[in-house]
């Protein structure tokens, strides 16, 4: 049977793909885009895919057990953003370039974000990379940085096997 299913395309689910799920559930919740005016656009879902994703991979740093955990859930990320990709009509031949400047930017949004919680204020941080240097309304930034740092003071709170198996705060 294993051999028919790789054949014909079958595969395993990604140990990582119900957490994921969850991230871009919680990314999508329209408070975000309503409340904190995070634009609704691709590159709007985009950041703030990357923003909750973020909180999640920093939560799993801290943790050595959650390493092999943290890498399949950078893998999903990168899976999904290909199909995305894909899907807007980015051909082959440019989509490794796209998922390669995607990868950086996800990097750059962890150190930043990283630093910005070791500073106990993400608002700098997130004018950058959630609005891409275009600062909102006072509300809407506060909304955004008030519900970003909920979000990791309760992933913090949220037991390693728990998280794992997708359940987000």
């Amino acid at each position: 049977m294993a051999l028919f299913d790789r054949w014909f395309g079958a595969r395993e689910a990604s140990p990582a793909a119900a957490l994921y799920a969850a991230v871009v559930e919680r990314a999508r919740q329209p408070h975000w885009y309503l409340s904190g005016d995070v634009p609704d656009s691709i590159d709007g879902r985009f950041d703030m895919v990357a923003a909750v994703l973020a909180m999640v991979l920093l939560r799993m740093e801290q943790d050595p057990a959650a390493a092999e955990a943290s890498a399949a859930l950078a893998e999903r990320f990168v899976e999904d953003m290909d199909g995305q990709l894909r899907q807007i009509g980015i051909g082959d031949i440019t989509v490794g370039k796209h998922i390669g400047k995607m990868m950086g930017m996800l990097g750059g949004r962890l150190g930043a974000y990283r630093d910005a919680l070791a500073a106990g204020k993400l608002d700098d941080a997130l004018v950058r990379n959630l609005y891409r240097g275009n600062r909102p309304e006072p509300r809407a930034l506060a909304h955004s940085e008030e519900r970003l740092l909920a979000l990791r003071g309760d992933l913090d709170a949220l037991p390693l096997d728990a998280l794992l198996a997708g359940q987000l705060p």
